[in-house]
């Protein structure tokens, strides 16, 4: 396959350059910098692919290698000799290949020796051009220094002329003087001789002395008149001439300065002409022309050898290209010669494999008789793998649609979870429309309301058509839907009077919504009874409407009636009870502080009970809060188990015990609960004032399950100074008493999502808060100078359980140490609020400190987001939402070690603490110093270690304070509850057997009181067994057996 390869290889042997150091006059190397235009090209050409050894060298050229190769990067130049090696390059060797035996080819050695050779001439080039270049410019300094010389040559020799010029002018001058000096003689003496004759001629024709003008005429008036007229003229003459003799004497004082003026001319024509010679002497000085003459020659014969240096660079560069053509060839040959050793290799390959090609033809035909026997094997398989494949074909679509049956089927059972709570509410708030408007029975309506419960899809998809139909035949395609269910969540009503943020006082209106939420998110059914105030935000109410329905309920011995509003507040179902009672009780433009409080919230708690009863509500629990409702466990035990509201268990949280709703024993009488029974010291009697009764008290003792709102303040209220006078009967009941620690809503409180900021911030990034500082400032007037400068916040309520006094003393301790201090509130408290209307005042136009005296929502968002620092030096604090709110907002809380302020924060110095709980700063004396200290401390921090601070401030802003974990102890003691409802439901047989009977006390009696507690048994059961007394023959078996083997049915009997 070899065929005839003719080519022509050409290749430039080039020598290198041998050259000296070339030392001008001066003893310098000069070096020439290689340019830019003469660099290689086609440098990429020379790879490494041409060094590899070639499989069969088919040619070799012999290539003289260059013997003056130099490493060294200059190029040196002899002033007498200069070494052209050009004219030994050898002619170009062509070279004529007929056949592959002749064939030669340069080897890698040879190709480095060339790429050596011209890397030596680019060396060389380079070296030769900086040369050229500083000899051009020393003689361009040359050059320059010569037309410095001219220049001053020509200075100096204008200035001569313009001194001989001067020289000439002084003299003409001196002459014109002289001249004049005469003049002025001449004019001297004839001034003499007029004047003498005037005097002679006054002599004879005044002989008195008189003026001519005033004699009187001579006789002879033709000879005395042109006497007088050349008397006169000569007097002007007279006048003339000394005015040009003043002149004269002025240019005559000029002549003497030029004079003087010439000398000083003269002076300085002589110091030029000195200079002059100087410089001429200099100029020509034997050894500067000497100098001049050798840098004249070195100059020309630089610009000879820079000119000959060049024209070798050209030859250079041809060699150089003329090289790189032939190693482009040369490449070119290689590719053909690998082409057809390629080719000689695959014949070569091929050769072998045909004999093994054949021997595998024949062992193919074998396995194609072997594949063709196991076809036929597998065809008889296949046709029954597709009689089986067709029978699970039919099976698995009689599967399929089984499970798309029982998948449609478990699509209607499982609960709707795409849909918000604000529908299910609003479907529950229809049904309960319809229940008390009696267009539905209440059995049919408590069904309803557990498939709402359970989220059931079909009337979810009912409630979605109620808009496309008739009232009428929406309730009929609800009723077609009622089918027996049983309950996987608790109901549980609040009863409350107030509820954030439609009815907000205090911390009470928080609880009620966030607990609210939390315990629906968790699967229960949750509903809120509320008065309806005229004072309420009636724009955070959605869907509110009236129903066509009135209860009526008790109230000063007769019945008045009383409107249902219903609505959704924060997603949770509400019901408004506005009463038509003639004193307005919830239509006086506040929420507290009237002075028949006491008979408007028991006429509230008798009317919710009643809106219960008639609503055919079967609640697990009611929550009843504070004194304003804690009527409901009195009246729900006294008055309405025997009505048929017997379901729920009654869980009465107190929120504050400074608070507890006292009033006249007979005020009890209006809501229709019975003086003589319940005005007794183990029941509602006032502790201190034992002619008043205690709502607060009443709701202890007849409730299941009484809660605070932070175990720390359940502690203190046990004392006689924390508990205001509850605190022996919280210790006869301590059993069901607990404290939960409230939590915060952290959806309304979020300064990622808070629509009232101007900027969103999170715990990654707080440059949000900066700007909300700064929008603060702006909005409030303070100054905005030194953005560093720390900002003091405070939220509170104006009275003193909030530290008043304290609060005031942060305001001025802020400003002393160079801080901001923004406080919003208002006080119920005359005097207080006026102390601070003064201080206010005083700050109305300062820089640093405002004062906004009552509540405003969206302000006290913007304070918390631009505060460093929160300021919570309460006496006593029950729970406190504050500090979680400040630290959820990056605000570092400053508090008194009280209440729910010593469980949610710890002081970042505490040892005893683990770091990673450490949160705040905290101080226990209430008084200045206590305060000063701790602020101080977070001032420090502050200032000081910026760092530190600012992970404080991350860690604070990623605690949980939601409602997650409260509620969950909640829910825990709901369903705790709930479990003695059985309980009561079962004694009811019992009461009606022992209810007429004559009992007396047992002995036991106390033990009983103590294991229903300890188990969380009913006690308004405990407290109506309690009150039956056995006569003392027969009887005391029986109740013996009421009392004790009936708790021993569901309670475990510890020994007590």
């Amino acid at each position: 396959m070899a065929s005839k390869l003719s080519t022509c290889f050409v290749c430039w042997n080039l020598s290198g350059f041998n050259c000296v150091n070339h030392p001008n006059s001066n003893g310098r190397v000069v070096r020439v910098p290689f340019p830019a235009s003469c660099r290689m090209r086609h440098r990429t050409t020379f790879s490494s692919q041409h060094k590899r050894q070639q499989i069969k060298p088919y040619m070799e050229v012999g290539l003289p290698k260059n013997q003056d190769e130099e490493e060294d990067s200059e190029i040196t130049f002899n002033h007498d000799e200069f070494v052209d090696n050009t004219s030994d390059t050898t002619a170009p060797l062509a070279i004529n290949i007929n056949g592959a035996e002749q064939a030669q080819q340069l080897s890698g050695k040879q190709i480095e020796d060339l790429l050596g050779m011209i890397r030596n001439a680019e060396k060389n080039i380079l070296l030769l051009n900086q040369a050229r270049v500083r000899a051009l410019k020393d003689l361009e300094k040359i050059h320059a220094e010569k037309e410095a010389l001219r220049g001053e040559i020509n200075v100096l020799e204008m200035r001569l002329v313009e001194t001989d010029a001067q020289i000439k002018v002084a003299t003409q001058e001196k002459l014109h003087v002289e001249l004049l000096e005469g003049q002025l003689e001449k004019l001297r003496n004839e001034l003499a001789e007029k004047e003498s004759t005037e005097e002679r001629y006054a002599k004879v024709h005044d002989p008195q002395n008189g003026d001519l003008r005033d004699a009187k005429p001579l006789s002879n008036n033709d000879i005395i008149y042109p006497l007088t007229e050349e008397l006169n003229s000569l007097r002007a003459e007279n006048t003339s001439l000394k005015n040009a003799i003043e002149s004269f004497k002025a240019q005559f004082s000029v002549v003497k300065n030029n004079d003087e003026r010439l000398v000083a001319l003269e002076k300085e024509r002589s110091s030029l002409e000195s200079a002059l010679k100087d410089l001429e002497s200099k100029l020509f000085s034997q050894e500067d022309v000497s100098k001049l003459s050798t840098l004249t020659v070195e100059c020309k014969d630089l610009w000879d050898k820079v000119e000959h240096l060049q024209s070798l660079l050209d030859k250079a560069t041809k060699q150089a290209d003329q090289a790189v053509t032939v190693l482009q060839q040369n490449q070119d040959l290689r590719r053909k010669v690998d082409k057809l050793e390629t080719s000689l290799e695959e014949a070569y390959i091929y050769k072998l494999s045909s004999d093994k090609l054949q021997k595998y033809n024949e062992l193919m035909q074998q396995k194609i008789k072997l594949l063709e026997d196991r076809l036929q094997k597998s065809d008889e398989e296949i046709n029954s793998y597709v009689h089986l494949y067709q029978q699970s074909v039919k099976e698995f679509q009689d599967t399929l649609d089984t499970l798309k049956e029982e998948s449609k089927r478990r699509t209607l059972e499982e609960p709707v979870e795409d849909m918000p709570w604000e529908f299910w509410n609003q479907l529950l708030l229809l049904i309960d429309g319809w229940a008390l408007e009696k267009k539905i029975s209440m059995d049919d309506a408590s069904l309803l309301r557990e498939k709402v419960r359970r989220r059931e899809r079909p009337i979810s998809d009912t409630y979605k058509a109620y808009k496309e139909q008739s009232e009428h035949e929406a309730i009929s395609a609800f009723l077609g839907l009622l089918s027996s269910a049983t309950s996987q969540g608790l109901h549980v009503v609040h009863i409350a009077a107030e509820m954030a943020p439609v009815a907000k006082v205090g911390g009470l209106g928080d609880v009620v919504s966030g607990l609210g939420k939390a315990l629906q998110k968790k699967g229960h059914l949750v509903e809120i009874v509320l008065p309806k105030y005229d004072c309420m935000q009636y724009g955070r109410v959605c869907d509110l409407r009236a129903l066509n329905v009135v209860i009526e309920s008790y109230f000063d011995s007769q019945l008045y009636e009383s409107k249902i509003w219903v609505g959704t507040v924060e997603g949770l179902p509400v019901y408004f009870i506005e009463p038509q009672h003639p004193d307005k009780f919830f239509w006086r433009g506040k929420f507290y502080g009237e002075h028949d409080d006491f008979r408007r919230f028991s006429f509230f708690s008798r009317a919710a009970l009643e809106f219960l009863l008639l609503a055919g509500k079967k609640p697990d629990i009611i929550h009843c809060h504070d004194w304003q409702t804690a009527f409901i466990a009195p009246l729900y035990w006294e008055i309405y188990v025997h009505k048929g509201l017997n379901s729920a268990r009654i869980c009465f949280t107190c929120h504050n015990f400074e608070y507890q709703g006292t009033a006249a024993a007979s005020e009890l009488e209006s809501c229709g609960l019975d003086k003589n029974n319940l005005h007794r010291s183990d029941r509602m009697q006032d502790n201190s004032a034992h002619d008043r009764v205690n709502a607060v008290k009443g709701g202890i003792v007849f409730s299941n399950i009484v809660t605070t709102v932070s175990p720390t303040y359940a502690q203190e209220v046990r004392t006689a100074e924390g508990g205001h006078g509850l605190h022996s009967t919280l210790a006869s009941n301590t059993k069901k008493f607990i404290g939960i620690l409230n939590g915060i809503d952290i959806d309304a409180w979020n300064p990622a999502t808070d629509a009232f900021l101007p900027v969103q911030y999170n715990a990654t990034d707080l440059e949000g808060k900066l700007e909300n500082k700064q929008a603060l400032r702006r909005n409030l007037g303070l100054s905005s100078a030194d953005i560093g400068r720390p900002l003091v916040g405070c939220i509170t309520r104006l009275v003193p359980q909030k530290g008043v006094h304290l609060i005031r003393h942060a305001i001025y301790l802020t400003l002393e140490l160079g801080g901001q201090f923004v406080l919003l509130g208002s006080s119920p408290v005359p005097h207080i609020q006026k102390e601070f209307e003064g201080i206010a005042d005083n700050f109305q136009n300062h820089d640093h400190i405002r004062l906004i005296l009552k509540y405003d929502e969206s302000l006290s968002h913007a304070i918390y987001a631009a505060s460093d620092m929160f300021i919570i030096p309460s006496i006593f604090e029950p729970c406190g939402l504050t500090q979680m709110i400040s630290m959820r907002y990056g605000a570092i809380p400053i508090v008194r070690k009280t209440g729910g302020l010593n469980d949610s924060v710890f002081d970042v110095d505490d040892d005893t603490i683990p770091p990673q709980f450490r949160n705040g700063f905290t101080f226990v004396n209430a008084d200045e110093q206590g305060l000063k200290g701790a602020l101080l401390r977070a001032w420090n921090l502050f200032k000081n270690n910026p760092e530190t601070w600012k992970q404080l401030v991350q860690k604070d802003m990623s605690i949980d304070f939601s409602w997650e974990s409260s509620s969950a102890q909640y829910e825990e003691l709901y369903i705790n509850l709930a479990k003695t409802s059985q309980i009561g439901n079962e004694y009811n047989e019992c009461d009606m057997v022992a209810e007429n009977m004559l009992l007396v006390p047992l002995p036991h009696r106390p033990v009983v009181t103590t294991l229903s507690v300890r188990a969380g048994f009913d006690h308004g059961i405990l407290r109506r067994i309690n009150r039956l007394r056995v006569i003392e023959i027969p009887a005391p078996v029986m109740v013996h057996w009421v009392q004790v083997s009936f708790l021993h049915r569901y309670l475990p009997i510890t020994g007590d």
